[in-house]
């Protein structure tokens, strides 16, 4: 684990597999909420044969400094992206593929979106502007309940640092958000826990919705981005066959295209 220069005051703590400073096509790997670095774990080392792959926990996630800022400045959308670039120039990246799913999506899209130069190429998967009007159908709107309830004080009561609390609310996310056969095993459960439960750990991986990203996400989802917010960047979009928050467009599931 290696920790990052601060930027606003936030160190990363990041894996890097590869020789990130070697000139190759290096690989940044996003992680989503309720996640941290490790859920690439896997990916990152079978990709690590061919790419440069460095993976961050974000601000308020993992290793990565928890700092009790207000939310709205020190982790939403775009003050996520400035750690991500800072990480870029300082590892000397040239224009990496940065891939991301959940907040990983919208944090590697605001990349893109405030850093053209920065960034190469996305991969990311829902949430996406623009998508349409599923996400605001009677079989998707009750799965957002959680983003209201962890704004509220009473989610740090309850959850924060109360280890049993944590692993029961974590479970039901990684179990009920995965694919049908997935059930995620108790020791990487546990592992997720170990970082969930420290004190303050829980309040500040739920900064991000404090801050309004998860609520504006959903209430402009319909709405197409004006024509000076949309990304030129070459963007692969993955869909999930099973999202019970983010219904797919259809029987395709995966694109490339300079996505506006």
């Amino acid at each position: 684990m290696l920790t990052t220069a601060p930027i606003d005051g936030f160190r990363l703590a990041d894996d890097r597999l590869g020789d990130s400073r070697g000139g190759g096509q290096a690989v940044v790997l996003l992680h989503g909420w309720p996640g941290d670095r490790t859920d690439y774990r896997e990916l990152a080392g079978l990709l690590a044969d061919t790419f440069d792959v460095i993976v961050p926990d974000l601000r308020g996630f993992g290793a990565s400094d928890k700092h009790r800022v207000d939310p709205a400045e020190g982790y939403s959308a775009v003050a996520h992206a400035r750690s991500v670039v800072g990480l870029v120039d300082e590892l000397d990246l040239r224009r990496p593929v940065i891939a991301g799913y959940d907040i990983g999506s919208r944090i590697a899209q605001a990349v893109a979106r405030d850093h053209p130069d920065v960034v190469g190429s996305l991969m990311v998967s829902p949430p996406l502007p623009g998508i349409g009007d599923r996400i605001l159908g009677p079989p998707s709107q009750p799965e957002f309940w959680y983003q209201g309830f962890q704004r509220l004080p009473l989610s740090d009561e309850l959850i924060d640092g109360n280890r049993d609390a944590v692993r029961n609310y974590l479970r039901h996310f990684w179990n009920h958000w995965s694919g049908p056969d997935f059930t995620v095993s108790a020791d990487d459960l546990e592992q997720l826990v170990d970082n969930y439960c420290v004190p303050g750990a829980f309040t500040s991986s739920v900064a991000w919705y404090r801050a309004g990203a998860g609520a504006i996400a959903v209430s402009l989802a319909e709405i197409p981005p004006a024509p000076e917010d949309r990304i030129v960047t070459p963007t692969t979009v993955l869909w999930p066959e099973h999202d019970p928050l983010f219904p797919g467009p259809g029987p395709t599931v995966s694109r490339s295209s300079s996505w506006t």
